[in-house]
């Protein structure tokens, strides 16, 4: 058991190096970045719900999730995503690969769980070129904010399932701006950077209820908190020499008399409620609401004109099946085949449109051997944005891969 936690530790250790992977999103270039805490891929592929739970998955986005397990689960997420960018008179290609979450979940006692793990929880990641007459700017931005979380899930009473989560998200995010001027010898620059860190929590209900011999009822309910973040900032701004891209006269900016130095950053409380139906091992069907105040979130140290926010929401949909779980003699019919669609308004308004996001998902749950452990495939198809008001359409295909592994701890050895 000592052994399996110390490796535990160290794959936790080394993921951190990788956490900070980033987006090629033009509109991550707002907020914090691209939210990245989109949970498991077994989750993901079920349009995002988080309410389901079973006896040998881990659930990243539902602590309540963990009185169910019944084995130790160690999970690993990679993702690989294709974008074409597309404005009103161009598109492009690009695409970028990500290690999504590395997490442990483990039974510590009867219907009590444990879990902990590390994942990103924004990326940032852009480079935008706007021409108005002779001047251009260039934007670009990088870095992100990691999460690493601790979650315990018990059932106090038959049925009912209650999980909280202790989250503590730390990072850098780095901006710049380059200005120049046609015919000018020397363009301007704007470097900023905020080292971000702060606390928030998860709270989580599940209640599940047989109806008949065979099926059950679900109902979710749950609250990630306000997360509190503080920024440390700084900003030095300069000349540039347009012909060899040497600084000139670069200076620190004063931002204590602005009142901007240290500045915080509160991602309103998210609130989710969900329902679901199903056969145990056979099939299942849920839905999920989501709902967030961001018209109340704001970044005063970038001071970007052109966005606002307004209040955010989400609506999923999604399900499985397993042909037959236990069968001997087809191992197609032991495969979970995943589906679901989710529907996002992000709640940014950029140059006064609303940026949503729609995809769809499926993907499929691959047993490895005759063991509980399984391989997740996902894909996911979704459009963000639009090429109204200059702005660009994102159109995504997302492939994810999961890696489920499960083991048995604190077994007492028997001696015969």
């Amino acid at each position: 058991m000592i052994k399996n936690f110390l490796i535990s530790c160290v794959c936790l250790i080394s993921f951190s190096i990788y956490a900070q992977n980033g987006t090629v999103s033009p509109y991550s270039y707002f907020g914090i970045g691209d939210a990245r805490s989109n949970g498991t891929v077994e989750n993901q592929m079920m349009g995002g719900l988080q309410m389901y739970a079973d006896s040998i998955h881990v659930n990243l986005r539902n602590p309540a999730a963990y009185s169910k397990l019944a084995l130790t689960t160690y999970t690993a997420g990679i993702s690989n995503t294709s974008l074409r960018l597309k404005d009103f008179e161009e598109q492009q290609n690009t695409s970028v690969t990500n290690l999504d979450y590395l997490a442990i979940g483990f039974p510590i006692a009867n219907k009590v769980g444990l879990g902990f793990g590390l994942m990103p929880y924004s990326s940032v990641g852009y480079n935008l070129t706007s021409v108005s007459g002779e001047t251009t700017n260039v934007f670009s931005g990088e870095g992100g904010l990691n999460r690493v979380y601790l979650s315990i899930g018990f059932e106090p009473i038959k049925n009912l399932s209650l999980g909280a989560t202790i989250n503590y998200n730390f990072g850098t995010l780095e901006y710049s701006r380059l200005q120049s001027v046609e015919n000018v010898q020397f363009g301007t620059i704007d470097n900023r950077e905020s080292r971000v860190n702060g606390f928030d929590f998860n709270y989580a209900a599940n209640y599940t209820k047989k109806v008949g011999e065979k099926h059950t009822f679900f109902a979710h309910a749950g609250v990630n908190t306000q997360v509190n973040l503080v920024s440390k900032n700084t900003e030095r701004i300069g000349s540039f020499s347009l012909s060899n891209g040497q600084e000139i006269e670069i200076v620190d900016v004063n931002l204590d008399e602005q009142n901007l130095r240290n500045t915080e950053l509160k991602i309103p409380t998210i609130s989710t409620l969900g329902l679901g139906f199903g056969e145990d091992r056979k099939w299942f069907l849920g839905a999920e609401y989501s709902f967030q105040q961001l018209s109340s979130f704001e970044n005063a140290f970038l001071r970007i004109e052109n966005i606002q926010y307004d209040d955010a929401s989400t609506v999923a949909f999604g399900g499985y099946f397993v042909p037959d779980y236990n069968s001997f003699t087809s191992y197609f019919s032991r495969i979970t085949y995943r589906a679901g669609l989710r529907y996002d308004q992000t709640g940014m308004i950029v140059n006064n449109k609303e940026i949503n996001n729609f995809g769809i998902t499926f993907g499929f749950g691959l047993p490895l051997g005759n063991n509980f452990s399984n391989l997740n495939l996902g894909f996911e198809l979704g459009r963000r944005g639009t090429t109204d008001a200059g702005l660009i359409e994102e159109s995504y295909f997302k492939v994810n891969v999961g890696l489920s592994l499960n083991d048995k701890w604190f077994v007492k050895r028997k001696i015969n």
